[in-house]
């Protein structure tokens, strides 16, 4: 039965962990879909204490843009992230619309599958207004997506300092 589940919170509030142990909890081979381009070397370092963290009970796909190249029928996978994702989008598209728009796509084609989906996200708009017009730009591109996947979310979880708030339940 497909599923989806959505993990959103700030930076450093727990989002990947809770979402490998839930992942881990559902199956004892998940999938872990990293969507990161890595841009420089302290990034680097952070992908690589991310991939320390996983055993060897992981599947580790590496897939910046087309999610839907990767069947994860009968699956668990953990998705992180929709921000990266959003930004691998929206520095090759350099519009917002049209980004938009493509990852909503990309993403009823990855989902349409009969698999449960972990996706990871953060919630950049919860602080102040930037002063950056690409900042600004990408908020909105990142805020959108979110409210798209929290929408068609059997779940959404926000994280709150290592603690996980249920924001939408599944009925069952």
């Amino acid at each position: 039965m497909k599923k989806v589940i959505l993990i959103t919170g700030g930076t450093r509030s727990g989002k990947s962990r809770y979402a490998e142990e839930l992942a881990l909890s559902l199956s004892k081979s998940p999938v872990y879909v990293a969507t990161a381009h890595v841009w420089d070397e302290e990034f680097r370092e952070r992908v690589k204490k991310h991939q320390e963290r996983r055993g060897p009970e992981w599947t580790n796909i590496e897939e910046e843009m087309l999610l839907s190249r990767h069947d994860l029928t009968g699956r668990v996978a953990v998705i992180d992230c929709v921000t990266l994702w959003c930004t691998n989008y929206f520095f090759q598209m350099q519009e917002v619309d049209t980004a938009l728009e493509a990852l909503k796509t990309e993403f009823d084609k990855f989902t349409a599958k009969d698999a449960t989906y972990i996706f990871v996200t953060n919630e950049i708009g919860m602080g102040g207004v930037s002063d950056n017009a690409v900042q600004r730009k990408f908020t909105d591109l990142q805020g959108w997506m979110n409210q798209y996947v929290a929408s068609k979310a059997d779940e959404v979880i926000l994280m709150v300092s290592g603690i996980p708030v249920k924001v939408k339940v599944a009925i069952k």
